[in-house]
């Protein structure tokens, strides 16, 4: 698990557990107790390593949290918590910062679209997030709608080279039917092209303003 998803994981338990409370469930590790965890990271802060300096406190959390995984899982588990220890340790996730940035240059290049414009609808779709679904059911990196996802040819709307290629396309489109007008491209995708086409322009809705005014000023940025 990546650090943030281990911090995730240790503040849900937090949450679930308080500080001094043992489980009661005598086949859980009693060993372990988030206040136990946090007191070894806190004090992991002034550890000096072999050469000199002093220990990344994320890795010493990490080392800490992977020798208590399968007390936390089994808590999480028994509390009936929705977070999957395992879920949030996805490949997909761990290694976005390079195989992402491949992925948009791919779907940039493909689409001949600026790389930085798909990057700045992303961050603001999903703030990079692979596995992110909003309460309206749009999923992955570029938060595509499943309906739009399956005519664009998705077959695994959360795989993020599908994704972020459809959306790419999408983009492409809606960038193709508004003469490249980006503004009015992103508000095609964020409302869709019917409400621009019914009001000659930005739809008069405070969220797809403000969404294309943010994505704007990350692209422009």
């Amino acid at each position: 698990m990546n650090s943030l998803g281990q911090i995730r994981a240790l503040l849900e338990l937090q949450s679930l557990q308080n500080f001094s409370e043992q489980p009661s469930n005598a086949g859980t590790p009693a060993s372990s107790s988030f206040a136990s965890l946090l007191q070894e990271f806190v004090q992991s802060q002034n550890t000096i390593s072999p050469y000199g300096q002093t220990e990344n406190g994320l890795n010493t959390l990490g080392q800490v949290f992977q020798n208590n995984q399968a007390y936390i899982q089994h808590y999480l588990t028994d509390k009936g918590s929705t977070l999957n220890i395992h879920e949030t340790a996805s490949p997909t996730v761990m290694k976005t910062g390079s195989s992402i940035e491949k992925i948009i240059e791919r779907a940039a290049e493909t689409y001949q679209l600026p790389s930085k414009l798909i990057k700045a609808i992303i961050r603001h779709e999903s703030n990079f997030n692979t596995r992110a679904v909003s309460g309206a059911g749009a999923s992955g990196l570029m938060q595509l709608m499943p309906a739009t996802a399956r005519g664009l040819g998705v077959t695994d709307i959360m795989d993020p080279e599908q994704n972020v290629m459809a959306g790419a396309k999408y983009l492409r489109n809606m960038l193709d039917k508004y003469k490249g007008n980006v503004k009015l491209a992103l508000a095609a995708y964020n409302a869709g092209p019917g409400n621009v086409d019914k009001y000659g322009g930005i739809p008069p809705f405070k969220e797809t303003q403000n969404y294309v005014r943010k994505v704007t000023d990350t692209y422009l940025s």
